[in-house]
């Protein structure tokens, strides 16, 4: 019955798995496929067992005997039809339907949603890094007289690509290959170290960039030039980088990108808002922004593309690490 519902490995009871010690159960653990007949008492050993070989432990069940282990687990799903009130008090996850494929589908919803989120807190604080290493280095260098962009030049900025960009990122298609993945460790956080200073060095890129604009546009065509051109570098910055922070490790130039109806639509919508900003009268009035040429806005475009270089080099370096050339699942990321 087993192998018939794919289930591989050898059938033991659960006498004989009450009489392993822990050391030869963990031996024997990965070779286990189905454990007959067994106690309260060996559900929380075996729960126990596989969290301590590092496992992310899930159990089912539906009668009282299950609520102990169902406690234990990692995730405790009790049966919503058939269930005890004592095993659903004790799980965290009651499937109503007593279907285990919901099971399955609950999983990949939540990796989604968390795949997503991850993605939305990667661009708010890189955009926010950003923010706030131009804003403060352009009070140290006295760069467009310590202002860069004027408040509702900011405020837009932050309207037409931060909140809609993140829109994008929290409801985009979720990447390929999820259920690939193993699952993350419960205590590993969203933003680790490592990821930490890689959007700081986003912030520095975007700082850099813009303000090396500003200074320029300043000394060749006047301050308010200098804080338009500043308003749409950065903003472009932000709009590349959040096409960049759609995956952790694939190339913003694959089909998964441009096949997410969602997002590209944020992301025109984004880019459509930044140009009426600096061509409509109404806004330049209002943001005090001023029209710019073409050849000024491919200087703001190379400029704010920099960002991209420096987020595909190191996924290439991810990849290379992963030991792979291009793929979307298969290994947590880091």
């Amino acid at each position: 019955m087993a192998s018939q519902l794919g289930i591989d490995g050898k059938v033991i009871t659960g006498a004989e798995f009450g009489a392993m010690s822990d050391e030869q159960a963990r031996a024997a653990i990965d070779g286990i496929g189905v454990i007959a007949r067994v106690t309260p008492q060996d559900k929380v050993r075996l729960v126990d067992l596989l969290q301590r070989t590092g496992q992310v432990v899930a159990m089912t069940g539906d009668g009282v005997n299950d609520a102990p282990a169902l406690k234990k687990a990692d995730i405790g799903i009790a049966m919503g039809v058939t269930g005890t009130e004592v095993t659903k008090e004790a799980a965290v996850m009651i499937l109503t339907d007593d279907n285990f494929s919901t099971i399955v589908k609950a999983v990949e919803v939540g990796r989604g949603l968390y795949d997503n989120l991850a993605r939305y807190v990667r661009f708010q604080i890189g955009g926010l890094f950003g923010y706030i290493l131009t804003f403060l280095s352009a009070s140290i260098f006295d760069v467009a007289k310590g202002i860069p962009l004027l408040p509702l030049q900011t405020l837009w900025v932050s309207f037409t690509m931060l909140s809609i960009q993140s829109v994008g990122l929290g409801y985009s298609k979720p990447a390929a290959g999820l259920m690939d993945r193993p699952p993350l460790p419960p205590t590993k956080p969203i933003l680790t170290r490592g990821l930490i200073v890689w959007l700081a060095f986003v912030g520095l890129v975007m700082t850099v960039g813009t303000l090396s604009v500003i200074s320029w546009a300043e000394h060749e065509h006047g301050l308010a030039i200098a804080r338009t051109m500043g308003m749409v570098t950065f903003a472009l910055f932000l709009l590349f980088f959040s096409i960049e922070s759609k995956d952790q490790r694939d190339s913003a130039f694959s089909l998964d990108t441009f096949s997410d109806k969602t997002f590209i639509v944020t992301t025109s919508g984004s880019f459509v808002l930044l140009i009426l900003s600096t061509v409509l009268g109404i806004f330049q009035t209002v943001i005090r922004t001023v029209r710019l040429d073409v050849r000024q806005w491919l200087i703001c475009t190379a400029v704010a593309l920099s960002v991209v270089v420096a987020a595909e080099a190191r996924k290439a370096v991810l990849r290379r690490i992963a030991g792979k050339t291009s793929a979307p699942g298969g290994a947590t990321y880091p």
